[in-house]
């Protein structure tokens, strides 16, 4: 059996840990937490925060924010302690003990990273937690709001909403996606092409630097601020907070779910959607999602097939919409009874693919434990797909039996920003963005490997069709496949394979702030962004 590239660095990281441990682990993160002890708060203090193996609490605090479960298996390297920051002093002194310890930080707020980079290491390391540290401030009077890093994008949405209903933000469809990783990897959502990214509408910021120090963007300086919308902030430092601007909508707001099977011609809808998705009105913004699913009951059983759903969000009401779509996009055949009007907080919760009528406190829930194993891709579209490359793709989706695509439009506002104004350089010239979701839920490192060669082969079929040298990657959909530096020695090297394809030309900018503000490259994982070579 072929290992993929994610297995066998988890396998490397478990060797190295099993014999640095040994010898390493007591004394440094004895000294670590003695260390911590000297940023303790009287109302704050340190010692309610640290959790190491021998606490009973461990487990279940690791496990909390663990979103896949690819990384609870035997291979996966454990933190010798967690720190679940409840002040800002303990993100210092977390920096500080670590660096004067020799110990890797890695740094988690809502635990989505694809890869797990967020909670695992290949050193010796500690887990820098920053759930509790969630507060919002929303100041309507100039319609900007102060988030910190811990707080999920749900939250947002829901805090935003108790203070208005004409106000929104451009972020993930998924709510438990926390604030601190997913604004620095840009923040991906629905209302991209009218506002833009979450990075696009971010105007202030506190991270703490590698000498524990908390800047602003003033005292921070340009370069880095820049840096650390789109180019990941643990690359750089610990994220405490952004600042966001708040953006208008309409009281109410319409969203579809539509799906189209191949026997409704659901390939040449797609095919169509390709021309048009890009040049609609900004106000619109209709994800395009093929996924398998079984064959009626009166197939063959067994039998698989491909559905495409029309996923579709309208800054407006019905009858616009559908005015809209019978002028733009006829072919699509979107009905009335299809279409469902509501604010646009309860726009969150139906594109969190909750049934219509659920009540927006879901979006305060955040997961206990990881239920899935997952694995993710992504791709970028610059030219029409033509009709029997679509063909080939749903064949090659029935023939593997699982995964799902979410195909997102671009065009409005994302094409007239330029690629070069934040890190994230995937704009004008692109039609759509491609994610690849493969989930499952059985145990077992043979069914692990198999539906990632799935993924793999969907991918590959995908590479007539993408983008090309580099075939561009979204940093947020993080991708171990395409490249990962195990050592420091081999940093700057590896990172020519994965930088480009997620920054294009933004990387060299990247490298020399990266340089700049961390020299001896103490915020590191297997794909954060290097120092230029000593």
């Amino acid at each position: 059996m072929k290992l993929s590239s994610s297995t066998l660095l988890l396998i490397f990281s478990a060797l190295v840990l099993l014999v640095t441990c040994e010898t390493s682990s007591p004394r440094n993160v004895d000294d670590f937490i003695q260390c911590l002890s000297n940023y303790s708060q009287p109302s704050y203090p340190i010692s309610d925060a640290i959790y190491t193996p021998e606490n009973s609490s461990f487990q279940s605090v690791l496990l909390s924010y663990i979103r896949n479960k690819r990384f609870i298996t035997q291979f996966n390297p454990k933190p010798l302690a967690i720190v679940t920051a409840l002040h800002e002093s303990h993100v210092q002194g977390t920096v500080i003990c670590a660096k004067n310890h020799g110990l890797e930080i890695t740094i988690r707020s809502g635990g989505h990273d694809y890869e797990g980079l967020s909670y695992t290491s290949y050193l010796l390391f500690v887990i820098l937690d920053l759930f509790n540290l969630r507060s919002i401030n929303i100041n309507l009077a100039d319609e900007t709001a102060w988030v910190q890093a811990g707080a999920t994008v749900g939250e947002l949405y829901y805090r935003i909403a108790e203070k208005s209903k004409e106000h929104g933000f451009s972020a993930a469809a998924c709510p438990s996606v926390a604030t601190g990783g997913h604004f620095s990897g840009g923040g991906y959502g629905n209302m991209m092409r009218k506002y833009g990214l979450s990075v696009d509408n971010i105007i202030d910021a506190q991270i703490v630097n590698v000498d524990g120090i908390i800047l602003d963007r003033k005292s921070m300086g340009e370069d880095l601020f820049w840096a650390i919308r789109g180019g990941g902030g643990a690359s750089f430092g610990v994220i405490l907070s952004w600042k966001i601007k708040l953006l208008r909508v309409p009281p109410i707001v319409t969203v579809f779910h539509a799906n189209r099977t191949l026997e409704q011609g659901a390939t040449d809808i797609v095919y169509q959607w390709q021309h048009v998705g890009h040049k609609l009105p900004e106000d619109l913004f209709i994800r395009v999602m093929p996924q398998v699913f079984n064959a009626s009951q009166d197939s063959q059983e067994g039998k698989k097939t491909v559905v495409i759903a029309f996923i579709g969000l309208y800054l407006g009401q019905t009858q616009g919409l559908l005015s809209l779509l019978n002028e733009s996009f006829p072919q699509l055949g979107l009905q009335q009874n299809e279409c469902n009007e509501m604010s646009w907080v309860e726009s969150t919760v139906f594109w969190a693919d909750h049934p219509i009528g659920t009540s927006i406190n879901v979006l305060l829930e955040r997961p206990k434990q990881p239920e899935i194993y997952y694995k993710g891709r992504s791709d970028y579209v610059k030219e029409v797909i033509p009709k029997e490359g679509l063909e080939s793709i749903w064949k090659v989706m029935i023939k593997g039996g699982l995964g799902w695509m979410q195909w997102n439009p671009y065009g409005g506002r994302m094409q007239e920003i330029s690629e070069s104004e934040t890190p994230f350089p995937h704009r004008a010239g692109n039609l759509f963005l491609i994610q690849y979701g493969f989930l499952w839920v059985e145990d077992g490192v043979n069914i692990t490997e198999h539906n990632i060669d799935l993924s793999q082969a969907l991918y590959d079929a995908l590479t007539p069709y993408v983008s090309k040298s580099p075939r561009e990657a979204f940093f947020c959909y993080r991708d171990l496949d395409v490249g990962a530096a195990t050592d420091n020695f081999t940093a700057f090297q590896k990172a020519q394979e994965y930088g480009p394809r997620y920054f294009k030309g933004n990387f060299e900018r990247l490298i020399r702030v990266k340089t700049a503000v961390d020299p001896n490259n103490f915020f590191r994982n297997e794909q954060s962004i290097p120092t230029l070579p000593k």
